[in-house]
């Protein structure tokens, strides 16, 4: 079942699913909107990096950055950028998410691969946005994830507890 925007709030009142900070915006009729943070990492352009990702960290072809709400970073074409959200989120054992881009900017080319919240995770969301056919500019602290949130048969009998769990700000991906 999908939560409403009532039955979010009830959650949210009796501490079982936890989103800091919590806007006024935040709520929507059937999900939460979510916010970029201020963090965002960029995969290098050389054509002799190759990521073994069985093996390799990701790390030395990554370079992340800090901005701010004034200056925001560019999106270009085809590229492929790691977000995080301002948000921290909490799940609680029965709920999972399913995380959409807004519109609004799909809208505007950009694109993000499938993603689920899974019931238990806990920390910011790192989300791959992918750049469409024009380069785009965000800032931190615009509305940009949509998540819907959808209640299990019964509480999970293995909460998440993975190698993504209390990530803070961009998490790049760990070899499993």
């Amino acid at each position: 079942m999908i939560l409403s925007d009532w039955d979010i709030r009830v959650y949210l009142e009796k501490k079982l699913l936890v989103i800091n900070p919590l806007f006024p915006d935040t709520i929507r009729e059937n999900g939460v909107d979510l916010r970029f943070g201020y963090q965002f990492c960029r995969f290098k352009k050389d054509q002799n990096i190759i990521v073994d990702t069985a093996r390799d960290p990701v790390d030395k072809t990554l370079v992340c950055e800090e901005t701010d709400e004034n200056n925001g970073i560019i999106i270009n074409p085809l590229e492929h950028v790691l977000a995080t959200t301002l948000e921290w989120v909490e799940m609680p054992n029965d709920l999972i998410g399913f995380v959409n881009l807004r519109s609004t900017f799909a809208r505007y080319s950009l694109y993000i691969p499938p993603t689920i919240i899974d019931a238990g995770f806990k920390g910011n969301i790192t989300i791959e946005l992918i750049g469409g056919s024009i380069p785009v500019k965000v800032y931190p602290k615009q509305r940009f994830l949509h998540v819907i949130f959808a209640r299990t048969s019964s509480p999970v009998y293995r909460p998440y507890s993975g190698k993504y769990q209390k990530q803070r700000g961009v998490t790049p991906p760990k070899p499993d």
